[in-house]
């Protein structure tokens, strides 16, 4: 089960040619991305009505999609507006279409009832086109189902173990405990881990000598439905860490979980800097080393996956460091409860409103 009314992440502006299609399935929906003439972007359900061909493997024809099986000709309204030998199109003859929104590199799509979409509900993702940052896109296909990875985002504790070379640091970054907070949307958690190693990705550009140590901070939002904010990086230790970022390195990472289906999910990431912005290598080299430690994660993950698929009965032993996933798989329960109490009472008020109407 997933939360429908929400915004999820889609995919990458760029992924979308400008005479083609983006085809990508989410939350069990296969979906059409597509764009108009005015270079909008269109979401259509990647399904004919008339036999459940898929329209990606169909064609533009102007600002219409051809089925290429039985040769519907459907507007970006998802309307059927032609089919060859009908003289009547029915004008049940359509696909659905879902709202979109396209902003700071990302695609927005709301996968529930278009009526409650509110675009103030998508989050700020500024720092992936922010003049004054710079970071490289990425992708991960991951075939585990999202709260798996939702888990592993939300637990700092295994940063030193699955990362020793890579993000990690020292074992004593795992040995402070975050502050966790619950939020309206989603789970906040801070932490400062102060005289530690440095990750060994990111100490090269501080310019820090071989032996010094730092201040680490991670400010981080993990928000419905699977999409993290995260204000991180280090200074100089002694310093007085937040009353002085001299000499200190930022980042801003965005990342978003996507469920494609209940046991495979998109992951969209990027690891913006505000340091050396006029040097692309230095841009590329973060994004090496951030996506050799997601492979990290995901060669874990995939392996606890095969595993707690060979034993249904199995029963996670929660500790006091799943603090943040435990809130935030709450969080997502009760979304998808209160959407499911919403649609059993649908029928029964429509039924409701027709009664009423048959007695006047």
């Amino acid at each position: 089960m997933f939360v429908k009314n929400c915004w999820y992440v889609a995919g990458w502006s760029h992924e979308i040619p400008k005479d083609g299609f983006l085809a990508r399935t989410i939350v069990n929906v296969p979906l059409l991305f597509w764009r108009d003439n005015d270079d909008n972007v269109v979401v259509l359900e990647d399904r004919c009505c008339h036999r459940g061909a898929p329209l990606s493997m169909g064609r533009k024809e102007g600002e219409c999609i051809r089925c290429m099986y039985h040769g519907l000709l459907f507007d970006k309204n998802g309307q059927c507006v032609g089919a060859p030998a009908q003289e009547r199109i029915p004008p049940q003859a359509k696909v659905r279409t879902y709202p979109i929104v396209e902003r700071h590199r990302w695609l927005w799509v709301w996968m529930g009832d278009p009526t409650l979409a509110d675009e103030s509900l998508i989050w700020d993702t500024q720092w992936l086109d922010h003049p004054e940052w710079r970071c490289e896109p990425g992708y991960l296909h991951y075939d585990c189902n999202y709260l798996l990875i939702a888990d592993n985002l939300l637990d700092f504790s295994h940063l030193p173990f699955v990362h020793p070379t890579t993000l990690g640091g020292s074992p004593d970054y795992a040995e402070v405990k975050p502050k966790v907070e619950r939020l309206e949307h989603g789970v906040r958690m801070t932490k400062w881990v102060y005289n530690t190693e440095a990750p060994a990705y990111s100490r090269k550009f501080g310019n820090y000598p071989p032996d010094a140590k730092v201040d680490r901070w991670m400010y981080y939002d993990f928000m419905i439905p699977g999409v993290l904010l995260m204000d991180t990086g280090m200074t100089p230790a002694g310093q007085g860490a937040a009353n002085n970022m001299e000499n200190s390195i930022k980042f801003r990472a965005c990342q978003a979980i996507t469920p494609e289906t209940e046991n495979s999910t998109h992951y969209f990431f990027a690891q913006a800097h505000d340091f050396l912005i006029d040097q692309p290598e230095v841009t590329h080299s973060i994004y090496q080393s951030v996506i050799t430690a997601f492979e990290e994660d995901k060669n874990m993950i995939m392996a606890q996956q095969k595993n707690l698929a060979r034993d249904s009965e199995f029963k996670m032993v929660p500790f006091s460091i799943d603090a943040a996933l435990g809130q935030f798989r709450w969080l997502i329960n009760r979304m998808i409860q209160k959407e499911q109490s919403a649609d059993d009472q649908q029928p029964a008020a429509e039924a409701a409103r027709k009664l009423v109407s048959g007695l006047r």
